[in-house]
């Protein structure tokens, strides 16, 4: 196989890891009863100076979701360029393929242990799909 469809499919499962994280994650409301809520609504209470702005725990939390969301989306869109650029230079495309797949690995390793399965799958995934594009873009080179 070519490393161009590797990269097609990691571009995909990085899109559809988007959306889900976005709907799921950052867009959601809890679900799981009144603690939860209780949870959320003292994170978002709670408010402190950080560098001269007032912010609450929910604020970094949502912030930092919507930032997973937005580094998902251009991350699936430079796949997808990678793509098209492989098939004419391959070899070219290598260190950086190399860099998003150690990025996936490291990510799953942290997502499996301080949040959930879920994701940390499709990081492996994801990371899977890199690790053939930049070893059959070596085969092409």
């Amino acid at each position: 196989m070519k490393p161009a469809l590797f990269l097609r499919i990691a571009s995909v499962l990085t899109m559809i890891h988007c959306i889900l994280h976005t709907i799921g994650g950052v867009l959601s409301s809890p679900k799981h009863g009144s603690e939860e809520l209780a949870v959320v609504e003292t994170m978002k209470a709670h408010t402190f100076n950080v560098m001269g702005s007032m912010r609450s725990y929910w604020d970094f939390f949502f912030g930092y979701g919507l930032g997973v969301t937005i580094t998902l989306l251009i991350q699936s869109l430079l796949f997808w360029q990678l793509a098209t650029m492989c098939k004419t230079n391959a070899a070219w495309t290598r260190p950086i393929v190399l860099l998003f797949l150690f990025n996936f690995v490291a990510m799953s390793v942290v997502v499996w242990r301080y949040l959930f399965i879920a994701p940390a799958i499709t990081e492996l995934l994801i990371a899977a799909c890199l690790a053939a594009a930049y070893f059959t873009a070596a085969a092409t080179a």
